[in-house]
């Protein structure tokens, strides 16, 4: 792979960094919606050890949620593979941007049946509270927050530094 390649396809993963916002003080349209501008899916794949920006799991078309009916219950999918949608938002501090807040929620999917499992309001409850700041990766299995420690810190290592001490606790950085 060339630089030029390389570059390319470091510029497609990239977070989107936070913009400046529409709503501040016109009370215009707009004023009462969540600006999602700051906050980025990351796909952990545990079964290939993977970790990856995909922004289309912000429209439930990222490429592990395509060619699957989901369905509600888990039970129904006893053989799914395990994936995360991690929803991390960034915002900008007095020392530059850092990883504001992270929540990984699950999904399951069977490729075979073409069955997957994802909770919706699980989905929608983690991405609000990852624009509030919180971390919520405890359900998370070790190999999962592995993975993305080990991604957030290497996509950029200054979001990374400048990051809460909750964040960087909870998600173990093994490389």
């Amino acid at each position: 792979m060339t630089h030029e390649d390389s570059e390319k396809k470091k510029k497609s993963n990239a977070f989107t960094i936070i913009k400046n916002d529409s709503t501040d003080g016109h009370g215009g349209y707009g004023v009462g919606s969540i600006n999602l501008e700051n906050i980025s899916p990351v796909i952990i794949d545990p079964n290939e050890e993977r970790a990856f920006v995909d922004m289309g799991a912000m429209h439930a078309r990222s490429e592990v949620e395509r060619r699957v009916k989901f369905i509600p219950n888990k039970e129904e999918v006893p053989n799914g593979l395990l994936y995360w949608i991690v929803w991390v938002t960034v915002e900008t501090g007095e020392n530059g941007p850092y990883y504001h807040g992270v929540a990984g929620s699950e999904i399951r999917v069977d490729r075979s049946i073409r069955r997957a499992y994802k909770s919706m309001p699980e989905h929608v409850t983690h991405m609000e509270k990852s624009l509030k700041g919180y971390v919520i990766v405890d359900h998370m299995d070790l190999k999962s927050r592995e993975l993305l420690g080990n991604f957030l810190r290497e996509f950029n290592p200054q979001m990374w530094t400048n990051a809460s001490n909750e964040l960087k606790e909870a998600l173990p950085v093994t490389k």
